[in-house]
């Protein structure tokens, strides 16, 4: 499994940033693709994830201001945030799991077994 992530970068607070996920090499029907992050010195959460099926789910500090989709004709996740604030920096891992639920993972992210390598997204005025 192979997962590359793009589209970080530095921004103001209310700013915009898209990241892609070229995700490749699983065959399993019944997945989810996740975004996570992790800021210095907390644990890494669950962001958002869209399934297979196109399901999209959301932690509620997120919801309303990042949009998850997919291209499946390039392989592609992409995570867009909008009206970005100063505690949305963090390190943001594409990530993909098969044999357990959004609801879990997003609090067990020792669960998941497959990572990218991460980009860094920093909000800074």
């Amino acid at each position: 499994v192979q997962l590359v992530e793009s589209g970080g970068g530095l921004t103001q607070p209310g700013g915009s940033l898209r990241l892609s996920c070229s995700a490749s090499g699983f065959t399993s029907d019944d997945y989810c693709i996740a975004w996570f992050r992790q800021a210095p010195g907390k644990e890494r959460e669950g962001v958002s994830c869209i399934s297979n099926e196109g399901n999209k789910y959301y932690d509620d500090s997120v919801r309303g201001r990042f949009t998850i989709s997919k291209d499946n004709a390039k392989n592609t996740v992409y995570l867009q945030m909008n009206n970005l604030k100063l505690e949305d920096t963090a390190v943001y891992y594409c990530a993909v799991f098969m044999d357990t639920t959004w609801y879990i993972a997003r609090k067990v992210p020792s669960l998941v077994k497959y990572w990218g390598q991460g980009t860094q997204v920093t909000v800074s005025s």
